[in-house]
């Protein structure tokens, strides 16, 4: 073209001021230049094919649609085609040259002061074009419309002004020619650039071709139809979103079109890294809109609780503000995150249902984020607690139920849902806190978790029925006629008289001191001499160990409201009360090992020379010899 049939024109006051925030302020994302520019390329081939589906288009009908992308590392050129729709001289004007924006003013200052922020801004307001200055010395737009008119350039600095004038022999669509800034001349490598469109652009549904090269080789099936997709490219798929070799443990694929406009498609892996000593994962899920990547690895689309997941989430109703890091409505972003938290809550409730050994291996494996999401997730609560599992005193050994379970078979007259913590099964079944419990038949939850008190405790209640740990000083379980039946019919050893184990209870607590609150006769004992039972009823044994393994027990007032029960018709208590009489100071010695004992049931440490020692001092005497004294 020649200099007479060339315009030089100045920008709009606000498109200024936006190329000055765009070129100063907005550095911290340079490679989404790239992703704006390709993503509005895919734009334009997409209402170019929109147009050729309502009209016979005669001009360049046989061009293929795809981008294409050319660098050149000698000149520091980046060049970027599309063979989409095109644009006339009055649009090439009004895209480039303005900011088309009611209230400018005011979006002005918006943007501006997010840059002041130094918040990530590209894509956020609508100027993704002009991006392009963050890495560009000056800028030329080629660009001819589909309807066959004239050619047009367009070019600028970034400066104040931009020419604009006739460009023959151009076939449809537009060309980006950049001539790259010094610092930023890597954007010329083919590298860096593949680099890019598999981070961002990936699954455009166009062919991106860098130097002849297609990059976007995998398709985007969560916009496809369940029915025509095959497992094996599922598979594939995971293994490509989610960095993985294996195949995934569970997989949900769903659309909806209310409250929102959903494409999701996530997978549950099979390993949980952060058990393997890995760290803590990040978010496995990345935001798409329209197939372009909005927030990868996002923070904002599901709880923290569900970072375990892997997949993609796409909608195309998400307003973007200049990143696509950044979006613009918060309730928005909401609403979005409500409705795929209660559908992967709903999905893993329906796999539960249907088939309990896949879902026992979900939960081995993941159970842990269930657990932190109930203490952490109020809203969710309700419908996480239907996912909780335990081994129970009526279950196989390594077999789980649901809280669900547990109450379908609940007994007659039984209010409440039981629970006690322990390192292992063999350690629960042996303690003395499920002895009631099992001459009563009345099932209780095993916790074989530190973590499983603080989650049941948070809870609460779930059915309308309390939760309760078994270690609490005031548990009273319910009596029907067919046990007090059994009871009696049962040969039970005589207690100690009333009296004497009264005396009994107020000698061996002045012998404790501090260490407990009080020494009471047990109505619960069957077998067992004592135990150690948690008088305030929202902290147990487990989640005192907890507090007192992180330093935090002091803080909560730990080891002050514990009470020792003891069983009256244990022949060791029936022997202590007579050695109490004949040798105080070794009887002493007996107290202070039932306490100790009763404490290590209770899952609580000790003092381990000082009982090693007393032990000792029990064996001498046991065996015949004397002992020295304490």
């Amino acid at each position: 073209m020649t200099a007479s049939q060339v315009e030089t024109k100045q920008f709009q006051a606000e498109t200024r001021k936006v190329l000055d925030i765009v070129i100063n302020s907005l550095y911290t994302e340079r490679d989404i230049f790239v992703r704006e520019l390709v993503s509005n390329a895919a734009d334009a081939l997409e209402k170019f094919r929109h147009q050729s589906l309502i009209k016979t288009i005669e001009f360049d009908n046989h061009v293929p649609l795809e981008i294409t992308i050319d660098c050149d590392d000698k000149t520091h050129t980046l060049t970027i085609t599309d063979t989409g729709i095109g644009m006339t001289r009055e649009e090439l004007e009004t895209n480039l040259g303005t900011i088309a924006h009611s209230g400018s003013q005011h979006f002005f200052e918006q943007l501006a002061e997010a840059a002041k922020k130094d918040v990530n801004l590209i894509g956020q307001f609508g100027v993704g074009f002009y991006s392009v200055f963050m890495a560009a010395k000056t800028v030329q737009v080629q660009t001819r419309s589909w309807d066959g008119g004239e050619g047009w350039e367009w070019s600028s600095d970034g400066g104040g002004t931009y020419t604009i004038g006739p460009s023959p022999g151009l076939h449809r669509g537009t060309r980006i020619i950049i001539e790259l800034k010094e610092d930023a001349h890597t954007y010329a490598s083919k590298f860096t650039l593949e680099r890019i469109i598999q981070q961002y652009s990936t699954f455009v549904p166009f062919p991106v071709k860098v130097e002849g090269k297609k990059v976007n080789t995998v398709q985007a099936i969560w916009t496809r139809s369940k029915a025509e997709i095959t497992d094996e490219e599922y598979t594939e798929f995971y293994k490509f979103i989610g960095n993985a070799v294996d195949e995934p443990l569970y997989r949900l694929h769903f659309s909806a079109d209310a409250p929102l406009a959903i494409n999701a498609l996530v997978y549950v892996p099979k390993e949980n890294f952060e058990v393997l000593g890995m760290g803590r994962m990040q978010p496995g899920v990345n935001l798409y809109c329209q197939k372009v990547l909005i927030d990868q690895h996002s923070e904002n689309i599901l709880p923290e609780w569900l970072r375990f997941l892997k997949g993609v989430v796409d909608s195309e109703d998400l307003p973007l503000n200049i990143s696509r890091q950044s979006l613009q409505d918060n309730a928005l972003m909401i609403k979005l995150r409500k409705v795929l938290t209660k559908r992967v809550i709903k999905f893993l409730a329906e796999e539960a249902d249907r088939s309990a050994d896949t879902y026992h291996e979900f939960w081995k494996t993941f159970g842990i984020f269930i657990k932190e999401g109930l203490t952490s997730d109020f809203e969710h609560r309700t419908e996480l607690a239907k996912l909780l599992r335990f081994e129970s005193s009526t279950s196989e050994a390594g077999s789980m139920i649901s809280l669900d379970e547990y109450v379908g078979r609940m007994k007659d007259g039984q209010d409440k849902i039981y629970y006690i913590n322990g390192p292992n099964r063999t350690a629960v079944e042996y303690g003395p806190y499920v002895e009631l419990f099992k001459k009563r038949g009345i099932e209780i939850f095993y916790t074989l978790e530190p973590i499983d008190d603080f989650v049941l405790n948070h809870l609460g209640e779930y059915d309308g029925k309390k939760l309760v740990s078994a270690d609490r000083a005031d548990l009273s379980l319910p009596e029907t006629a067919a046990d007090a039946d059994q009871a009696g019919a049962e040969q039970t050893a005589e207690p100690l008289a009333d009296a004497v184990l009264t005396s009994l209870c107020r000698w061996m607590k002045e012998v404790l001191g501090d260490r407990i609150q009080d020494v009471k006769a047990s109505g619960r004992l069957v077998d067992s001499p004592a135990m150690i039972v948690n008088v305030d009823g929202y902290m147990t044994s487990s989640m005192e160990r907890i507090l007192k393994a992180s330093g935090q027990d002091q803080a909560f007032g730990m080891g002050s409201k514990k009470d020792m029960e003891i069983n009256g018709a244990s022949p060791l208590i029936k022997n202590l009360a007579g050695l109490r009489e004949s040798d105080a100071e070794f009887a002493k010695d007996v107290v202070e090992q039932l306490y100790d004992n009763a404490t290590i049931q209770a899952g609580l440490l000790v003092d381990p020379m000082v009982m090693v020692r007393r032990n000792y001092r029990i064996l001498t005497r046991a065996a015949g010899g004397q002992t020295d004294a304490a």
